[in-house]
């Protein structure tokens, strides 16, 4: 990478749902008191995406103190019917994500596409409109917007708190596509990490950086063509919007 490619944004919204998995198996959904990389990646992914790059989330900051709600729900059964759970949302959340791309090298077939600041203007142009895909807070009922900041700015909750564990959470997924080690290519991988928070800042690390993962299930990668994707024309051009590969 040879230009500024990282983005910063804050997303909001009344409540959010970061599941822990241990939780859903009784049909019961408790949340984890912070997001997951995943589910920033997530929604930094609904802000701009192309197969061509992959995103990295470099920083969460919260700005909002932690306060839960439950609610009694009616979730639909396997079998058919209704059942009766209880679910754990985060209300009133904030937080403020910094982000930033890197080339997806399991894709040498969209290297033409591999326009940095194309790119990165467009990923801009999307996060002041709101997002490119609706913004979920970990599940579609939790409605979540985002708008264009800076980290830093601000006062939040926890600005001066101290260190803050959160123990073994999970990190994210790491897909076929992405996949880097031998062993976990053509596998989907569960990354977990112990998490913590300085200062309301968590620092995540990187998706290689995690020592904790496990292969769960063999996994393609999938294939992007005229059939599934309309937007495969622009990788042939590589000058989408005008702008040059070399620019």
């Amino acid at each position: 990478m040879e230009r500024e490619n990282a983005i910063e944004y804050k997303v909001y919204g009344k409540y959010a749902l970061f599941t822990d998995p241990l939780t859903k198996t009784g049909g019961e959904k408790l949340s984890y008191q912070v997001p997951t990389y995943q589910a920033l990646k997530g929604i930094t992914e609904s802000i701009y995406w192309k197969p061509t790059f992959t995103w990295v989330i470099d920083e969460c900051r919260v700005m909002h103190p932690i306060r839960t709600e439950s609610k009694g729900m009616r979730p639909i059964k396997y079998q058919g019917g209704n059942d009766l759970a209880s679910y754990t949302y985060l209300k009133d959340v904030e937080y403020r994500v910094k982000a930033h791309f890197v080339w997806n090298e399991n894709r040498p077939d969209l290297v033409n596409d591999r326009n940095e600041n194309k790119h990165y203007q467009i990923a801009k142009r999307m996060l002041e409109r709101g997002g490119r895909r609706d913004i979920f807070l970990g599940t579609r009922e939790c409605q979540g917007y985002v708008e264009p900041c800076t980290v830093m700015e601000g006062e939040g909750f926890y600005d001066n708190d101290g260190n803050i564990s959160f123990g073994i959470m999970v990190h994210g997924i790491t897909y076929s596509d992405e996949a880097v080690r031998e062993n976990e290519k053509k596998h989907m991988t569960i990354r977990l990490w112990n998490a913590y928070m300085k200062d309301g800042v968590i620092r995540f690390p990187e998706p290689e950086e995690c020592q904790i993962r496990k292969v769960v299930a063999e996994m393609e990668m999938k294939t992007f063509d005229e059939k599934n994707f309309c937007g495969i024309r622009e990788f042939e051009r590589g000058n989408l919007f005008g702008l040059d590969t070399n620019a």
